[in-house]
Parts: C-alpha cells; sequence; structure tokens
C-alpha cells in the first residue's frame, strides 16, 4: 500500500515523513507535562523524544518522575529491543493499565531511553509539551503525540499499517 501524500510544513512545522528510519532520538527543551488522576504526574524538563517516519514523535520521561506498576506482557521494536509495559498511577488512585512503557536493554543508538519511559497521551487526562496540549496518535500501539509543530499523515489509524 502507497502511503498518502506528505502534507507540506509550514513556518515552524516539521513533516513526520522528513523523519528518518530507523528512528532517532533526541532531547526535548521544552516543558513536558502529565496530568492523570486530577494531579500532575510528571512534570520535566529532561525528556527525549523519538522521531520515526510517518509517526508523531513519542515523547520518553525520566522513569523516576511517574509512579509506575509493572504490567503484563511485552512487544518488539525491531530497532530498540524489546519493551515492557507499565500501570500509570494518577494522582487520586486511579490506574491506567499498560499505559506506558521502556526498553530496559535497548539495543545500541537507544542507550538514552533505559531510564525513561513513554506514555499514551490517549490513556491520560492531558500530556503538554511547551504548554501545548497534544493529542494522541490514531490507533493502540504507538503512542505519537501530535503537536501543532507536526504534520503528517500520520501512521496509526484503519488502513495504514502498510505505511
Amino acid at each position: 500500500m502507497r502511503h498518502p501524500k506528505r502534507i507540506e510544513p509550514g513556518p515552524g512545522q516539521e513533516s513526520v515523513w522528513d523523519y528518518p528510519r530507523p528512528p532517532a532520538v533526541e532531547p526535548v527543551t521544552a516543558r513536558v507535562v502529565v496530568r492523570f488522576g486530577g494531579a500532575v504526574v510528571a512534570d520535566t524538563t529532561d525528556a527525549v523524544r523519538v522521531l520515526e517516519t510517518s509517526h508523531p514523535p513519542v515523547y520518553y520521561l525520566p522513569m523516576a518522575d511517574l509512579d509506575l506498576r509493572p504490567a503484563q506482557g511485552s512487544s518488539m521494536c525491531e530497532f530498540k529491543g524489546r519493551a515492557r509495559y507499565f500501570d500509570v498511577v494518577g494522582g487520586d488512585g486511579t490506574v491506567a493499565s499498560r499505559a506506558a512503557w521502556n526498553y530496559p536493554t535497548p539495543e545500541p543508538g537507544y542507550e538514552s531511553l533505559r531510564d525513561r519511559v513513554a506514555i499514551y497521551p490517549s490513556a491520560m487526562d492531558s500530556c503538554e509539551v511547551g504548554g501545548e496540549v497534544v493529542q494522541s496518535q490514531d490507533g493502540d500501539f504507538y503512542g505519537g503525540w501530535i503537536t501543532s509543530d507536526v504534520v503528517g499523515p500520520f501512521k496509526g489509524a484503519p488502513g495504514t499499517l502498510g505505511w
């Protein structure tokens, strides 16, 4: 299946179709805030994002910043390695099952993800980058964070698996 036509980025925007494959990891200078269960559960200026062709960025936060519980299951990324999952505990004790993941023994080139965790924004009350509330990537697997400075089209929705 062919991917749809790339949206031309405007000033200050980037196209996910310009992101590399294998993915790149880059530091984030903006403040990242995650709210869940009526409280701020993460607030950091020490995040990184993973950029991969056709995907909105996935943000990884320091694991120590969140209340996490190990969850069942794992998955495999051909680039980053085997992921493990976590439940995220909210400020009111609410639990989001398998809402976060990390790579405890990442492949070479992805070592900076070892002590960081990615969060599905759709499972949280809100996630923000630089004060902007993000939109969730479609689908229930990738976990990308969509901000106004990123254009697609984005992989994840039904019918996009072959992109």
